[in-house]
């Protein structure tokens, strides 16, 4: 799959006159469509809402074009919360799943009518502390252990993660909150990171199902909704194929119909929380070629660095390259591309074959659109980069600006430094 980026050469030129880079831009009519193509594709569910990560791409503008195409939000802290009422995502179309949550949050959580979707089976009595009792729906999430094969790199083995409950604390979690009171249920996994193969979300899918006919058949609970989490991943590499929507919803149904529906569940409101496939593919990271260097290898670098995309650093994680303008070019130089932190790590890409590049060259680097600027970070006192939004009619317009040495300095207290006595 050969990658593409929504501005010709002449544009992106004319763009950075205005928005000197780094910045990350997104493309509004892809997502839009995008979003469309998802939605349709697991509208075969009696009920379905894809529950946007909005960790993948925190900007309530991005949550707004998502909110107009009917999208809900899952949220993991306060103000993923914050912003979601901002963006007009309100009451159960959010899903509150935090992990060792402070008491606030789920206050915050519960005031708004967000779902609330506990971690630990420890969090019953917490929460019921925190509010005085229980709300009237209610969510676990499972970790289904060792049940669970073929699990990357990237979540790790679920029985290694601090995530959820094991399946004897999920049957007697919904056992006790159905004693408590509670009277509308959803179960919830997520096992999965940026994985290509349908069938481990079938898989998921299936494991989830069977745990819900249980659950009824050993507590009486009901189960209203199944939330199969996120972890669709998208095709970083060209060679790659992206995930199928209709082919996972018809196979994902073919369980459904083979286990939720002889057992009198039917209809139960089949949910997802995916980020990556969402935003991913349809947002870039644009950055300047400012230096060279020719020792062991051949390096270039650019006026980005890790703390603006840490997911090649962190992870190795690959992301495709193009230099704007020689999109066509022989590819008959090796590079490392790297940024300026002060770590051995900060590289985007590593013995890369490319087009040559020269000196104030711009670097488009793909599939940034999810866990891209939402990582970000400030060591080495780096400023992030901002955001721009490519909208339907051809217009830029900022979203989020650039930070300043004073956003960095702004919880310091310089004045009172000059009085400090050491």
């Amino acid at each position: 799959m050969k990658k593409t980026f929504p501005l010709n050469h002449e544009q992106l030129k004319s763009l950075v006159e205005k928005y000197p880079t780094p910045f990350y831009i997104y493309d509004e009519k892809a997502i839009r469509e995008n979003m469309r193509r998802f939605t349709k594709a697991f509208s075969i569910f009696p009920k379905f809402r894809e529950h946007f990560a909005v960790k993948a791409c925190p900007n309530p503008y991005l949550l707004k074009i998502l909110a107009q195409e009917g999208c809900g939000a899952d949220c993991s802290s306060l103000p993923e919360l914050m912003l979601c009422e901002i963006a007009g995502i309100k009451k159960d179309k959010v899903i509150f799943t935090s992990n060792e949550t402070p008491a606030n949050e789920f206050k915050y959580a519960y005031a708004n009518s967000n779902i609330i979707n506990l971690d630990d089976f420890t969090h019953i009595d917490f929460l019921e502390k925190t509010l005085g009792h229980l709300p009237k729906t209610l969510c676990f999430r499972y970790n289904p252990g060792s049940a669970k094969h073929g699990c990357n790199s990237i979540i790790g083995k679920p029985e290694e993660a601090k995530y959820g409950l094991t399946r004897e604390q999920m049957i007697e979690a919904y056992r006790i909150a159905k004693e408590k009171g509670v009277e509308h249920f959803g179960l919830h996994t997520m096992v999965a990171s940026n994985e290509l193969n349908v069938d481990f979300f079938v898989d998921t899918a299936k494991l989830v199902f069977e745990l819900a006919v249980e659950v009824k058949e050993k507590t009486g609970v009901r189960i209203e909704f199944a939330d199969l989490g996120g972890g669709i991943g998208i095709p970083y590499k060209p060679e790659q194929k992206a995930v199928d929507y209709e082919e996972l919803a018809k196979k994902i149904r073919a369980e459904y119909d083979k286990i939720i529906v002889p057992a009198g569940l039917d209809p139960i409101g089949v949910y997802w929380e995916c980020g990556r496939p969402i935003t991913g593919p349809y947002g870039w990271l644009v950055s300047t070629a400012i230096h060279e260097k020719h020792i062991y290898r051949e390096y270039i670098a650019l006026d980005s660095c890790m703390a603006d995309l840490m997911r090649p650093g962190m992870y190795g994680a690959y992301h495709e390259i193009t230099v704007s303008g020689k999109e066509d070019a022989a590819k008959d130089n090796v590079y490392d591309v790297v940024g300026s932190l002060c770590e051995n790590c900060d590289k985007f890409a590593i013995q890369r074959q490319l087009p040559k590049i020269d000196m104030g060259d711009l670097v488009i680097i793909h599939d940034a659109g999810a866990h891209g600027r939402a990582m970000g970070y400030n060591y080495n006192g780096k400023l992030r980069c901002g955001e721009l939004l490519l909208r339907e009619d051809g217009t830029v317009v900022e979203i989020r600006r650039k930070e300043t040495i004073n956003d960095l300095f702004l919880t310091l207290d310089l004045d009172g430094v000059e009085k400090f006595k050491a």
